[in-house]
């Protein structure tokens, strides 16, 4: 009983503090631990991947990881490259992704083969209808134009395959994936951004700017579906129902970011992107923590790469290294201002310009304060906590300011990051009591400590009460209520009752009346042992605190009383070593004499030689056994037959079991049948002929 009630009371603790964890998510930038998950998840088997798709993806997430594995993966990885540029039956695919990776390895490929390539993916180009043929063709041109620098390599009609891609898109800014499909997709809108600013950077001149406004306006309506969590993390999620098409938040979300920055690189002039909402897409890239799947791995951290250095918005994450602060070691406050892959912000000023009860809409307990910057650490920190900040939880609010002003529209911060923070330190426990009261005999206050080793011993009846009282303060003076503070009383048979310790402000106070508790303690008399339960998530000296045992003495039960429930059975009984068991075998029955077994034995042989003797005696009658060869094989070949049978009785006897034994006598029985009519056919037919004579 008591341990469900304080295990349900730990629940409701841990309950509070995600609660409060996840109305203001703490997000950090890409750390050591991405590093040590992209080397787990990335690993090839016999020294290559499955595909050059998942070769890409590795070798992009070890290069934006700052991960020197290229060499491990460099031979097996060209060889496929070169394989697939070689090949004039390669698919689409294939071939974008062989260039991907070549730009990554450097492999040593002729200019001819390059120029082969180009020469196909135009011509692909040209004839395409489809979104995911113009991606693979236009990106597979703009790769082969960054790895071999032919400035000449332009698209012949770069405003036609920019309308031709324009035409799939939707009046909510998603894409088709062709103009058969009536379907769209937010996921197919990063691969058009992604394809339409590679025509851009094809087109051997100016894209009518009209489209790019309306392109533009296009992302300015894919933002307005956007989807927010409370942290302030925004994610697009795919409308598609079509399985073979679905994808996640996590790869939708990166395929739209990814879109945006290629496109944002190519085109001049702003998109007027609220810089919030980008903060948001990097906040929930960082939210998702490490995933463990290598797909998903790579949407983060490549995605995250598109921000890092971007024309629209550079995300600023503001983070913590710790969020639990210590009163009593004086921890200072600590903050971090990174970009999204932990490099360093610009020049800017860190405030700490609120500080809340968590739950709480009062006033800010603090006026702004600035942190120190420390430029060999890059860390903000507020050495003293101020003086009206005490034991508890509290969500602190920081803002970032620039320096410069220019820089306002190329970062993002956020303005006010709201991060929870718990305060730890020690309670103080005063005034502690405990008593048997009698309204008749008054009552005897026994004083102990519930930081010490004590233990008191008591007595009461039904008629008596028992009084527990104990005073909790912070190290500032003021009351403090845990989240936990029960008493339980444990009988001798290990029936257990839990019980709330009640407060008011500093004082803490529980009376168990036994006269009206009988039924709940099942009219059980004996030894009860007292336990004091006090612990809060920022207490630094919670304690479970034996105060000692209490001999109660309480009425027989009547006749219909409840009973106590069955306790349940020790782990080391139910699930322990059980006691060896020892066999005794039944001893063998007692066997006759050797000697009169031998004499049986011939008995039983006697008959048998008996008969043997007797054929001697008579002679064998061959006159009916066939004279030609081929009625003799099958006449043999009987009578061998024969032998076999009780020759296979002799096995089931001694060796073989019953399907075995039957199992040949099956093959035996055929081959009989088979040669035994053909020699009592024989003997039939001669007997027939002298018979007529």
């Amino acid at each position: 009983m008591a341990g469900s009630l304080e295990g349900f009371l730990v629940l409701i603790v841990a309950a509070l503090i995600c609660s409060s964890s996840f109305a203001s998510s703490i997000f950090q930038p890409i750390s050591d631990s991405h590093r040590s998950a992209a080397l787990e998840v990335f690993t090839p088997r016999d020294g290559s991947f499955f595909s050059l798709e998942e070769t890409y993806e590795a070798l992009r997430t070890f290069e934006v990881l700052g991960i020197d594995k290229k060499s491990d993966i460099n031979t097996a990885a060209c060889q496929s490259v070169l394989e697939i540029l070689g090949s004039p039956s390669s698919a689409l695919k294939d071939l974008f992704y062989a260039l991907k990776v070549n730009g990554i390895v450097k492999c040593d490929i002729e200019k001819d083969v390059f120029e082969v390539v180009a020469s196909r993916l135009q011509a692909t180009v040209s004839g395409a209808g489809a979104l995911l043929d113009f991606y693979y063709s236009v990106g597979g041109l703009v790769l082969v134009k960054d790895q071999t620098s032919k400035d000449d390599l332009h698209l012949a009609d770069a405003e036609g395959v920019f309308g031709s891609i324009k035409a799939l898109s939707q009046s909510d800014g998603r894409w088709r994936y062709n103009s058969n499909n009536p379907e769209s997709s937010t996921f197919a809108a990063g691969l058009a951004l992604e394809a339409l600013s590679g025509v851009v950077s094809l087109s051997s001149s100016e894209i009518d700017q009209s489209l790019i406004g309306t392109t533009k306006n296009d992302i300015l309506k894919l933002f307005d579906s956007i989807e927010k969590y409370d942290d302030g993390a925004f994610y697009f999620d795919e409308k598609l129902v079509d399985a073979h098409e679905h994808q996640g938040p996590l790869s939708t979300t990166s395929s739209v970011v990814r879109g945006l920055t290629a496109f944002a690189a190519v085109t001049s002039g702003s998109l007027n992107l609220p810089s919030g909402k980008v903060l948001g897409l990097a906040r929930f890239l960082l939210g998702i923590g490490i995933p463990g799947d290598a797909k998903d791995l790579f949407n983060q951290i490549d995605s995250l790469a598109s921000l890092e250095s971007n024309s629209v918005s550079i995300p600023l994450i503001l983070s913590l290294p710790a969020t639990v602060l210590s009163l009593t070691k004086k921890d200072a406050l600590k903050v971090k201002v990174n970009t999204v892959l932990g490099s360093n912000a610009p020049p800017l000023t860190v405030k700490l310009v609120g500080v809340f009860r968590s739950g709480s809409k009062d006033t800010s307990l603090i006026e702004g304060q600035e942190l120190k910057f420390n430029p060999e650490s890059a860390v903000y920190a507020l050495d003293a906590l101020p003086k009206s900040i005490d034991v508890g939880k509290y969500t602190f609010v920081f803002e970032m300011v620039l320096h410069d002003p220019d820089l306002l529209n190329l970062y993002a911060t956020g303005g006010q990051t709201r991060i929870p923070i718990f305060v730890t330190g020690v309670v103080k426990v005063d005034s502690a009591e405990i008593s048997v009261l009698d309204s008749d005999l008054g009552s005897t206050e026994t004083k102990i400590d519930l930081t010490g080793e004590n233990t008191v011993s008591l007595s009461a009846n039904h008629l008596q009460k028992l009084r527990l009282s104990f005073q909790l303060s912070t190290s500032h003076g003021h009351a403090f209520k845990p989240h936990q503070a029960i008493l339980k009383l444990t009988h001798e048979t290990k029936v257990e009752h839990s019980f709330v310790v009640g407060s008011s402000g500093k004082q803490f106070e529980i009376n168990l009346d036994f006269l009206g508790l009988v039924e709940k303690f099942f009219y059980l008399s004996g030894k009860y042992n007292v336990q004091l339960t006090v612990g809060d998530a920022v207490m630094e000296n919670s304690f479970l605190k034996a105060i000692g045992h209490l001999d109660l003495d309480l009425p027989e039960p009547p006749e219909k009383a409840p009973q106590p429930p069955p306790q349940p059975l020790d782990q080391n009984l139910r699930y322990g070593p059980k006691a060896e068991i020892t066999h005794i075998f039944r001893a063998p029955e007692k066997l006759p004499p050797k000697e009169l077994s031998h004499a049986f034995l011939g008995l039983t042989l006697f008959p048998l030689l008996g008969f043997l003797v007797g054929l001697l005696r008579l002679g064998v009658n061959l006159k009916n056994f066939p004279s030609s060869s081929v009625p003799a094989m099958f006449a043999v070949l009987f009578h061998l037959g024969i032998a076999a049978v009780l020759l296979l009785y002799a096995l089931f006897w001694l060796k073989w079991d019953l399907f075995t034994t039957l199992k040949a006598l099956g093959f035996l029985g055929a081959f009989l049948m088979f040669v035994g009519h053909r020699i009592l056919s024989h003997l039939a037919s001669i007997s027939s002929k002298l018979k007529s004579a």
